[in-house]
């Protein structure tokens, strides 16, 4: 039997970039991370805005999370996760889905 090494080698820190982890030249690395940091709070903005919308949507039916979560088709703490803005738990095309079961159709504008 081949024994397979399951240690840690090398752990990236949270906030490090990991382009110059992987070796890319200096300007490089930095490029790529503020590229990378861009898109990341692109994605961070606009599932805030998701999930804010359907959280005002649950407010505003003044509906209980039971039965939101009837209406959306989805558990009690997925509700939850929502009426709390845990946007790391809901994919942006979750969330769009979500409000198109809340009668709140995205329309997605460009540029």
């Amino acid at each position: 039997m081949k024994n397979i090494d399951t240690t840690i080698q090398h752990i990236t820190p949270p906030g490090a970039n990991l382009f110059a982890e992987l070796g890319f030249a200096p300007e490089e690395a930095q490029r790529y991370h503020a590229e990378s940091q861009k898109q990341i709070d692109a994605t961070l903005m606009l599932k805030e805005q998701l999930i804010t919308e359907l959280g005002s949507w649950i407010e505003g039916k003044q509906l209980k999370q039971a039965e939101a979560a009837a209406i959306l088709h989805i558990s009690r703490p997925r509700v939850s996760d929502v009426v709390n803005k845990k946007t790391n738990k809901f994919t942006i095309d979750t969330l769009i889905s979500l409000l198109g079961r809340a009668d709140k159709p995205v329309t997605i504008h460009i540029g």
